[in-house]
């Protein structure tokens, strides 16, 4: 049944209401029927936030608004958290609303596992469905979390970049939205959000960053880190899209494909600089053999132009890498292959 008193508006309900209503006006728009969006909701405060302003805010932007649950398993009484959300996002109005029960791995560890278990359960209710966009509730917060890890790791613009907005696939409206904002909406709707245990678990690396890391960082250098770190994922991002930009119209010239793979001539690889050859070389490498190249194995196949000494094949995770005739030759490459 719905509420039948509409929530005040106020400071934080209106902010996530203006961040839903311009991220929905930005897809592109359709002639068929209205199109459908899911809101991926766990109960807990910013996939609340969102689903309310989803709702709200999805007619007037000519859309269908449902919500999808995912239940991981990973906690006792999780079926009746998922069976809460649910009812939260019938009484928002939001229509279809599932429930996706999964078992999650332990590929890669607990974290990456579930959460590549919860992408595969929100892609499957989208096909399903038919929906043009699942809506996810990451906040401004989770950004600097986000941006702050790849800084750790060491892991490169590609991480540095942070999350996209739109992925084609996904959705995230609230990610210049603080999760302080999406609580207090929450608090002023009159909507019970369900605090997961797991967010206060410090064997998780993004707790330890939650609750230790970034106040740390807030105390010590002053307040403004979560929003320098966003700032810094909006920057990396505009120049890492110019940067790939450059590149694949690049190797649309400059790629010669046979049917032994795929070559690209060492003179305009040298002639560029590290940031597009690099790019030149992952782009080959995951176009024609579907394989993601680490910076390592990148720099290491990038020697074969800058310091060449006449090396023999380098040998990377499924490719085969060979200087001949001012040409890089990629080919597939497998132990099986080597053993015959």
């Amino acid at each position: 049944m719905h509420s039948e008193r509409r929530p005040r508006l106020t400071p934080a309900i209106a902010d996530v209401r203006r961040a839903v209503r311009t991220a929905l006006a930005a897809l592109p728009s359709s002639s068929g029927p209205e199109p459908l969006v899911l809101v991926a909701l766990s109960g807990g405060p910013d996939s609340l936030a969102l689903a309310a302003a989803t709702a709200f805010e999805a007619s007037k932007a000519g859309m269908r608004a449902g919500a999808v649950i995912v239940n991981h398993n990973l906690q006792d009484g999780s079926a009746d958290v998922a069976a809460a959300a649910a009812r939260q996002a019938r009484d928002l109005g939001l229509d279809p609303v599932d429930i996706r029960s999964i078992l999650v791995g332990d590929a890669g560890g607990p974290e990456s596992a579930a959460r590549d278990a919860r992408y595969a359960a929100l892609a499957e209710a989208a096909a399903e469905y038919g929906a043009i966009r699942v809506l996810l509730g990451h906040t401004l917060d989770d950004q600097a979390e986000t941006v702050l890890l790849g800084l750790a790791r060491g892991s490169g613009a590609g991480s540095l970049k942070g999350m996209a907005v739109d992925t084609g696939e996904y959705l995230r409206p609230l990610l210049a939205v603080a999760r302080e904002t999406t609580v207090q909406c929450c608090e002023d709707s009159g909507i019970v959000a369900w605090n997961d245990p797991h967010n206060l678990d410090t064997s998780y690396t993004r707790v330890r960053v939650r609750q230790t890391v970034l106040p740390l960082l807030e105390s010590e250098l002053g307040p403004g880190i979560r929003d320098a770190l966003v700032r810094t994922a909006d920057q990396a991002r505009e120049d890492a899209e110019a940067l790939d930009h450059f590149a694949e119209e690049m190797a649309e010239d400059l790629a010669e494909i046979s049917e032994a793979g795929i070559s690209l001539p060492v003179r305009a690889l040298a002639a560029n600089p590290a940031a597009l050859r690099q790019r030149l070389i992952r782009l080959a490498v995951a176009s024609e053999f579907h394989v993601s190249l680490s910076r390592t194995h990148t720099l290491e196949i990038a020697r074969l132009v800058t310091d060449w000494r006449g090396q023999g094949p380098i040998d990377v995770p499924g490719v085969r890498v060979v200087r001949r005739e001012n040409l890089l030759h990629f080919s597939a490459h497998s132990e099986e292959r080597d053993a015959v």
